[in-house]
């Protein structure tokens, strides 16, 4: 078994030759084993992806989980933020089968505590990969008992009880499922909504006929940019694999930068929760921040990863934490992230108000930033040494390395932070205009790359 299975937060790899039954089997027999450890309830939720291989090795973990003595409940398709509500709402720990927006060759398994609480490298999956590089003993005890429950109109439920969309005007919204889970989830939550809905590639297929189902990359979003377009729609929605992400694109086609939804739903949670503590990760714009303390709220910044945002909101008390990669964190979910209802806070506020999306989060997109830019590097220190050894002399620059390398000017700032699995430096370039946000970009990069 090779060790770059077990992620930073995940477990991840290609079915058949990393991800195997068997390995499964084991995987299960190890997460109960932790959890006894942890004195965690003796009841496992799983759930799993349209991927083929899923059932399969949900089966296997089940097993390897009962094996132990601990009880399973299958709860079936799911997406991974209803898995994360069943592991709330049940206060149980669980486990998702998914490798979210990886191709179809790849599978893998999200696995949380007691009320959707993270696990992460730090906070028991290298245990857990210990427990199974080492075997887990069978238990003379009784086996556990394995049973299904239907969670999906509990989950619909909830998350339209966390946001009224009564009221508003109708809106025509199109919906990128990428044969995901949200082909699934999206239909029992848009029903009860008073949408005119153009639905696309809703049919569950693992092996992702029409595009990747990774909103992240541009490439895949171009099929939903023209439909939105050629519809005439209000918005557009796209989900990727595991549907915990969510991506907008505006009435005219156009991207919608994911800080700006995140600035969004800040105001309209402040609006409900005054005073209130609102995380953000140190790749959002820094206009989020802004717009967090002109609405009255604390803001907190935070590093990369949902692990870490869902400690500083436990810490904080945050009622919400937004990532630039397209995750959103609801204290009212748990501290879990949900594409859908990030989703539904951006239909809410874009009924409640007789403008076009793009008008609507115009007051949001304050700066010009340059997107995730990655570079293949011999050495990632040493670059980044360098470039904090350059930019480190300039006159009223401040460093910081909360995450990475972050070097802030008075209009500008980068940051320049290392994959933590292949020989990568990540950058992302934020600054008032284009062209100052262009020259500090290239000159980054001409620095790490040479």
């Amino acid at each position: 078994m090779s060790a770059s299975i077990f992620k930073a937060y995940d477990v991840r790899g290609l079915v058949g030759s990393e991800i195997t039954p068997d390995f499964t089997f084991a995987t299960g027999a190890a997460f109960a084993r932790f959890l006894k450890g942890e004195r965690e309830p003796g009841t496992v939720v799983i759930g799993e992806d349209m991927r083929p291989s899923s059932p399969e090795l949900a089966d296997a973990f089940s097993a390897g989980v009962t094996s132990q003595g601990l009880d399973v409940i299958r709860i079936g398709l799911a997406s991974t933020d209803m898995l994360y509500f069943a592991a709330g709402k049940l206060n149980l720990p669980g486990a998702m089968f998914t490798a979210s927006h990886n191709p179809a060759a790849y599978n893998g398994i999200k696995m949380c505590l007691s009320g959707a609480r993270p696990i992460g490298k730090e906070s028991g999956l290298l245990l857990i990969e210990k427990y199974v590089n080492e075997g887990s003993p069978i238990p003379l005890s009784q086996v556990g008992v394995e049973r299904r429950e239907e969670m999906l109109e509990e989950y619909v439920d909830h998350l339209l009880h966390l946001v009224n969309l009564t009221g508003g005007r109708k809106l025509k919204i199109v919906i990128d499922a990428g044969n995901g889970m949200a082909g699934y989830t999206a239909p029992a939550v848009f029903k009860k909504i008073n949408a005119e809905v153009v639905e696309m590639y809703y049919e569950l297929d693992g092996t992702f006929p029409n595009h990747e189902a990774n909103p992240i990359d541009p490439e895949n979003l171009k099929d939903l940019q023209k439909a939105v377009k050629e519809h005439k729609a209000d918005i557009g929605l796209a989900f990727d694999g595991d549907a915990d992400r969510c991506f907008l694109v505006d009435e005219k086609g156009d991207l919608v930068n994911p800080s700006s939804l995140t600035s969004l739903i800040a105001t309209r949670e402040l609006a409900k929760h005054p005073g209130s503590t609102i995380i953000y990760n140190l790749i959002s714009s820094k206009a989020v921040r802004e717009i967090v303390e002109e609405n009255g709220g604390i803001s907190v910044r935070s590093r990369v990863g949902h692990s870490y945002i869902k400690k500083l909101m436990a810490e904080t008390g945050a009622v919400f934490g937004g990532e630039h990669s397209g995750h959103f964190y609801f204290r009212d979910f748990w501290r879990a992230d949900s594409g859908m209802l990030a989703a539904l806070h951006a239909i809410a506020a874009l009924g409640e108000n007789d403008v076009s999306l793009s008008d609507l989060l115009a007051p949001f997109n304050r700066y010009i930033s340059s997107g995730e830019i990655n570079s293949t590097v011999n050495d990632a220190v040493a670059a980044s040494k360098e470039i904090e050894v350059i930019y480190g002399a300039k006159p009223g620059v401040e460093l910081d390395h909360l995450d990475g390398l972050t070097v802030t000017g008075d209009t500008w700032w980068f940051n320049l932070r290392a994959s933590n699995t292949e020989p990568l430096l990540r950058l992302n370039v934020e600054a008032t205009t284009a062209e100052e946000m262009a020259s500090i970009r290239d000159a980054v990069l001409n620095t790490i790359r040479a």
